[in-house]
């Protein structure tokens, strides 16, 4: 027996793992890319598409007025029940000013941090003497934001919902952004956003989503080899092809300033990061490679005073028109009583505790899929992203070998997808005979039968149909189990199958015996190839057996049909969509096949004859004469 070594199978990618930078010819070449990286940050975390936005309902009290600023307490709902607090700093003039998002990262105080390393509050007491509105808000988990424990945010049903840290401080950073713009004296033309470290990364993936932010500071942050190590820098496959350094250029042609330090994972940043993204203005023209700029200073992982007034000069210059650099003034920071929101304060009796908020987040996904489903086609490349998955693959094909039967020609093969290193145990049946085009029917099967044609592919070569059965990932015994971030950078199971499949069509529609191609996926493999089938084109008939499964549940995909998002994407429900107008079968549905949803998408497609479900199982006889 022939010994396939799949790379998905091998060392596993992790927040560590060095990145090969990209290079990007054209602005055209970046632009294409850049828009497929902030569709897939905010399916990732799903926010895709964006979701309502509610009031915000914002207080601010508790003004305490220095000589030249003064500092609020502020706290508003990002959703109803949901919390963001923090402080504002202002001048004490009407402006309008600049504003200032300033998320903190993971120092031990929260936004109370103040040591020489890293004061949250010095900083924004010094951006409200130059000019700006600072407003410091905290990190789910921390200070007066106590919901939820911050290290300890959702699970792997939560992960179905694209629920995690990462997805909620970035919905919270977007609303802090509608809280600055509503402020009479700030400037919704210009804001900015700053932090360090895991402040740092909600910086850059805040400006990469949202083009409000007009100028960024992500300090100690932008690596090539480290990604983050904490829950609410990582998210289910947000980095199965993408890194930081790609997701801080999407801030060009906007002004960006990289500052990095030599005592961490930044010490390489004037070498290697920063050219790579230095190339990504150069894009634009001329001009706008000066857009971005770099600082490296000598210390440990820090946001300390050199680290600030690189940052206070790069925001004069282009948040408030002027030059030069900027000294910090010596600051005092307030009292903790003073600056947190809840200290002698009742929190509102409405506040969501943290099974209230995860059910809300469902609860709001579930109310966007209606206008999914009635817009299918882009939710297709949003569903591609969410699986890693190519849908159109240039298939890499190894023949082992040929042979001949009484009734058909067998090919044994080993696909994949061209430099990805996947090898798919497939079997290619050619009824014999001199025809020219045949049609051809991929059989995805969860049992590999080890080359040998089972009762279905028989009934097909029967019928005068080639065949080609496809083992998709790990249907041979194989075992995989990740650690906590592990999907954050691998795949999925049921992606890897999904892509197998879409790689064996791939083949198929290169072969030159093949003319029409069908699909059909048994036991199991009914529901990958239902997806398979929503991302592609080019398919005569699809067949899946439900197997009477109840895909209304959470705990039906929290085993092997786990991928993270996938029910904040409306699974099957968008499968289904997205196979309209197809000529679908489904059979064994029993009786929690979604056939409402699946129906109202065929009519609306005007195909409703096209869908085909049967309660009981089909026999073979049955299938293939519904194909053929």
């Amino acid at each position: 027996m022939t010994v396939i070594s799949d790379a998905r199978l091998g060392s596993a990618k992790n927040v560590h793992t060095p990145w090969a930078l990209r290079r990007y010819r054209t602005r055209a070449e970046w632009e294409q890319r850049a828009a497929a990286i902030r569709r897939h940050i905010l399916v990732c975390a799903g926010l895709w598409p964006l979701p309502e936005k509610t009031p915000l309902k914002a207080q601010v009290f508790g003004r305490i007025e220095r000589e030249d600023y003064a500092v609020e307490k502020v706290f508003f709902e990002s959703l109803p029940g949901f919390f963001v607090c923090g402080n504002l700093y202002r001048p004490l003039d009407a402006g309008p000013f600049p504003g200032i998002a300033c998320p903190h990262g993971h120092w031990g105080r929260g936004r109370l941090e103040d040591t020489e390393l890293g004061s949250i509050a010095g900083r924004c007491i010094n951006f409200a003497r130059q000019g700006m509105v600072a407003f410091a808000y905290d990190m789910v988990g921390y200070n007066d934001s106590d919901q939820l424990v911050h290290r300890e945010i959702g699970g792997r049903r939560e992960a179905l919902w694209g629920i995690g840290a990462l997805s909620l401080q970035l919905w919270n950073s977007i609303r802090v952004i509608d809280f600055l713009a509503a402020l009479a004296d700030v400037d919704a033309e210009r804001i900015g956003c700053t932090g360090a470290s895991g402040g740092g990364t909600q910086t850059f993936l805040l400006m990469a989503v949202d083009e409000r932010i007009k100028a960024a500071a992500p300090v100690n942050m932008v690596s090539a080899f480290m990604q983050g190590g904490c829950r609410c820098e990582n998210q289910g496959h947000l980095r199965l092809d993408i890194n930081n350094v790609e997701i801080a250029s999407c801030m060009a042609p906007r002004p960006l300033l990289l500052v990095s330090c030599s005592g961490d994972w930044t010490a390489n940043t004037p070498e290697v990061e920063f050219p790579a993204v230095q190339a990504i203005y150069g894009l634009y023209g001329a001009p706008n490679r000066n857009k971005v700029s770099h600082v490296q200073i000598d210390a440990p992982h820090n946001y300390n005073q050199p680290s600030r007034e690189a940052v206070y000069a790069f925001f004069k210059g282009h948040l408030l028109g002027g030059q030069g650099e900027v000294a910090e003034q010596l600051f005092t920071v307030e009292q903790d009583e003073d600056l947190l929101v809840f200290s002698g304060r009742q929190k509102p009796a409405h506040a969501l505790d943290a099974p209230g908020i995860f059910a809300a987040v469902i609860a709001r996904s579930e109310q966007r899929l209606a206008a999914q489903l009635a817009a299918p086609s882009e939710t297709r490349p949003a569903l591609a992203s969410l699986l890693g998955v190519e849908a159109a693959p240039q298939a890499a094909v190894e023949s082992l070998g040929f042979r001949r039967e009484e009734s058909y020609v067998a090919e044994e093969l080993v696909l994949g997808r061209m430099g990805c290193g996947e090898r798919v145990r497939a079997a290619f049946f050619l009824p014999r005979g001199p025809q020219d085009k045949v049609s051809a029917t991929l059989i995805a099967d969860a049992h590999w039968g080890g080359g040998e044609p089972g009762a279905l592919a028989q009934g097909l070569l029967q019928a005068g149909g080639a065949v080609l059965v496809v083992a998709p990932f790990m249907t041979d015994g194989a075992e995989w189990v990740g650690d906590d971030l592990y999907y954050t950078y691998n795949q999925a199971t049921l992606a890897c199958r999904v892509q197998d499949i879409l790689t064996g069509l791939a083949y198929l529609d290169r072969h030159w015996r093949v003319g029409q191609c069908h699909l059909v996926g048994e036991g199991e493999a009914g529901i990958w190839c239902l997806f398979a089938r929503a991302l592609t084109g080019g398919v005569g008939s699809t067949v899946v057996d439900w197997g009477g499964c109840d895909l209304g549940e959470d705990d039906a995909w929290s085993g092997t049909l786990f991928a993270p998002g996938i029910r904040a994407l409306g699974d099957v429900r968008t499968a289904l969509a997205l196979c309209a107008p197809g000529r679908l079968l489904v059979h064994g549905a029993g009786d929690h096949f979604p056939e409402r949803v699946a129906r109202r998408c065929y009519r609306a497609a005007g195909k409703g004859a096209q869908l085909v479900v049967e309660a009981e199982g089909m026999g073979v006889e049955e299938i293939v004469g519904w194909i053929h």
